[in-house]
């Protein structure tokens, strides 16, 4: 399953991607973020992998993510694996003329088992949703400093 999501941000790249490239940012903006630990790599670079724990509800899940590659402040990826799930996440940013900064996000999901292939058919609205709402909070922290992790 592929899809592409796009928002833009009130902020220059500079500010966008200096918030973006804070793993201690992420709790303002990836909802459910419970802990993250770095595992191998140098925090941020290419080839650093790290697991990220969060609660979807009454559900708890583990990530595995690895940057693939770190190209700012115009390109970021990194691969996000759990049971049955392997995500590409390919961003890429570009300054608009006024100012602000254009966020493009093409992301792939690739399941393996049945169960897992079922839900991304059954539901791939639930994916992108999901992916758009992590962007839209991302802007909120961004712009005015919105904090999902005070909602909690």
């Amino acid at each position: 399953m592929k899809y592409t999501c796009e928002i833009t941000i009130d902020s220059p790249i500079e500010e966008v991607i200096a918030k973006l490239d804070s793993a201690e940012n992420m709790k303002h903006w990836q909802r459910g973020l419970i802990s993250y630990e770095q595992l191998s790599g140098e925090p941020g670079q290419e080839g650093a992998q790290m697991r990220l724990n969060y609660q979807m509800g009454k559900r708890e899940m583990s990530l595995t993510e690895t940057i693939v590659k770190r190209n700012f402040p115009h390109e970021f990826e990194a691969n996000y694996d759990t049971i049955g799930v392997h995500n590409i996440q390919k961003l890429r940013f570009d300054s608009t003329p006024d100012g602000k900064t254009k966020w493009v996000s093409d992301c792939e999901f690739q399941f393996q088992g049945l169960g897992m292939k079922f839900m991304g058919w059954l539901m791939p609205g639930a994916f992108k949703k999901q992916s758009l709402k992590y962007m839209t909070d991302f802007k909120a922290f961004v712009e005015d400093g919105t904090s999902v992790a005070e909602e909690a």
